[in-house]
């Protein structure tokens, strides 16, 4: 899955051929369809694929279970580690960034709002507070723009509101 995420993260959805996810991933194309019906089956498994890694890396970092547990700081800290480990894989975000655009397919939207769903749910349990759950996902958003963009080599004005400098 992960050379998927790979291929459909440089032309997304509508500009990726199955051919290229075909060669991409070392299958032929009718191997391809033996394995998923269609594309936007295969789009909607590469967005589960995501969650779950996703996932996995938020509950990775987060803070060891003891006494009290963690205070809203350590969990804060525990979810940018996670974060930081995501955005290390530039393709995990513009994969991500391109399943957005291609909800309005039917499955691929499905596999989205899972995906959302599972991810609220891990930070939730990760922060604790809807209010934090908010605020991650707004960042979020921001910071996924930022480093798409790749805003922290920009010296522009502009640049610099975005990216807090």
């Amino acid at each position: 899955m992960a050379a998927a995420v790979d291929c459909f993260a440089q032309k997304g959805f509508y500009g990726t051929t199955t051919h290229e996810i075909a060669e991409w991933v070392g299958i032929s194309q009718p191997y391809l369809y033996r394995l998923y019906p269609n594309k936007e089956a295969l789009f909607a498994a590469v967005v589960d694929h995501v969650s779950v890694v996703m996932t996995d890396t938020l509950v990775a970092h987060s803070p060891a279970p003891g006494g009290a547990g963690p205070t809203p700081e350590e969990a804060l800290d525990a979810a940018r580690g996670a974060y930081a480990a995501l955005v290390a894989d530039r393709n995990i975000l513009r994969f991500l960034m391109h399943a957005n655009c291609a909800a309005g397919e039917p499955l691929v939207g499905q596999a989205v709002r899972r995906c959302y769903a599972k991810q609220v749910d891990a930070v939730r349990q990760l922060l604790g507070d809807d209010d934090a759950v908010r605020h991650w996902f707004g960042a979020g958003m921001l910071d996924n723009v930022v480093a798409v963009l790749g805003l922290a080599e920009i010296d522009e004005p502009w640049a610099h509101v975005l990216t807090a400098r």
